[in-house]
């Protein structure tokens, strides 16, 4: 498998800060919303922003205690930052996935029924829980950076066979936060006058 190498400060300060920027704009725009705002749908088949929002947490939920048992192990073997972080052919292929405008369009990263939103009228504590997997997603990447990311895989939630790079993960995972919160920052605009 061919790997793109990248200044491991750089990836890791460049993902912390757009995890912090999410998290900013989560407090200003999310945050205040109250419940009926945040379960206005623009199309009876279209996502609320809260909806979006239980998406995301689903997949946290999934991905963070994962992502914090590796890191754990990697620190216990006694692994330690590289220069350079590593990122595999597939993990660059997720994430420019991800950021395509419709991303989750692909065969391969259709999404599952288990990472749906599982109702249709959710309190503003979705918001809250979403603002404390970031905060979980923030004391993940300051551990990341003191183990060699590269090396640690990462097992997938559909096809746990495939175990991706530490990187590829924690890169990917980011990306698909940033187009879900676009996606409930641009249904609140939509639906802001209903």
């Amino acid at each position: 498998m061919s790997a793109s190498e990248r200044d491991t400060t750089e990836f890791f300060d460049r993902l912390t800060n757009q995890v912090l920027s999410l998290r900013v704009l989560s407090y200003q725009r999310l945050r205040p919303l109250n419940s009926e705002q945040l379960n206005r749908r623009p199309a009876y088949d279209k996502w609320s922003a809260a909806q979006c929002l239980e998406h995301l947490n689903i997949v946290g939920g999934y991905y963070l205690p994962s992502l914090k048992t590796r890191l754990r192990q990697a620190q216990a073997s006694g692994s330690t930052a590289s220069p350079q972080v590593r990122s595999g052919w597939l993990g660059r292929y997720f994430t420019e996935t991800a950021q395509k405008n419709n991303g989750l369009g692909d065969n391969l990263l259709r999404r599952p029924k288990q990472f749906a939103p599982t109702g249709v009228r959710l309190t503003g504590t979705v918001v809250e829980a979403f603002n404390r997997q970031l905060d979980e997603l923030l004391r993940l990447l300051l551990l990341a950076r003191q183990v060699d990311a590269g090396a640690v895989r990462i097992p997938n939630p559909l096809y746990p066979w495939l175990r991706l790079r530490l990187t590829d993960v924690l890169e990917a995972l980011v990306t698909h936060i940033q187009r879900y919160v676009k996606q409930a920052e641009q249904v609140t605009k939509e639906t802001a006058n209903k």
